[in-house]
């Protein structure tokens, strides 16, 4: 028995969820994760990871992205591209983020990843309790240009923690984090002075900081409300977007 208080590793995410939905008809499962929500500054990212009726139980080590270091889910990415049926990731720049909203923005993002997929699934699994990534009624996304046009969604299907419990969503969410990561350390080259290759865009003090000497740049998102400490003297906070409340929380 393992001493009172003490913290257990988490459990290993598995297939059940999709092994089912796989055996009550769907061809193909795909799960979808996000990144990014709360950056201050680049892209909000979704993966998309497929898997189907032979996929095999998911490579070892394979957690929620949130729960692995840097090191382990870059390791792991290329054993995830290879387990996978197909995959995908779509990216929402800062511009289309504050025209959109957050909510729309990592629809748009997740839809442009699903229109890369070589196949279609059937239904998708969720993090969280909100679907995002069905258009509500009234709402389709507009044709906006990018490296990838939307696509429509399959039904989707909403799991709290899927993250940690779902070896499709946990594998989209080491898939999607990398990706931005790297997106992210590229972009630093042209503004170093917010050291992006570490803060990777969230609200670090290093990052708040630079905000506050240097002003902001167009991989700032321009709607987002910042703390009035990271603002220059005289210089009053951008409003806040209608759905962007989470300015700051990591991803």
């Amino acid at each position: 028995m393992s001493p009172a208080g003490a913290r257990r590793a988490p459990t290993a995410p598995t297939l059940r969820l999709e092994r089912s939905l796989l055996r009550a008809g769907h061809h193909l499962v795909a799960g979808v994760d996000e990144v990014g929500r709360g950056a201050l500054a680049g892209p909000v990212t979704v993966g998309v990871l497929v898997v189907g009726p032979g996929t095999p139980t998911a490579p070892q080590g394979l957690r929620d992205s949130k729960l692995l270091t840097p090191s382990a889910r870059d390791d792991l990415a290329p054993r995830l591209r290879g387990w996978a049926q197909a995959w995908a990731v779509g990216h929402a720049e800062p511009a289309e983020v504050d025209a959109l909203g957050i909510t729309a923005a990592l629809r748009l993002a997740g839809r442009r990843a699903l229109a890369q997929l070589p196949v279609a699934p059937s239904v998708v699994v969720l993090d969280g309790a909100h679907d995002w990534l069905s258009d509500p009624a009234g709402d389709a996304l507009p044709g906006l240009a990018g490296p990838e046009q939307p696509c429509a969604a399959p039904p989707v299907t909403t799991r709290v923690k899927a993250d940690t419990t779902c070896a499709s969503v946990a594998g989209a969410s080491v898939l999607a984090k990398t990706a931005r990561d790297a997106l992210m350390a590229e972009r630093h080259a042209a503004h170093p002075c917010y050291d992006w290759a570490a803060n990777k865009g969230y609200g670090a003090p290093g990052h708040l900081a630079a905000i506050a000497a240097h002003g902001r740049c167009p991989q700032h998102r321009l709607s987002w409300r910042l703390p009035a400490a990271a603002l220059p003297t005289g210089v009053l906070p951008a409003p806040r977007g209608a759905d962007d409340a989470r300015g700051t929380r990591r991803a």
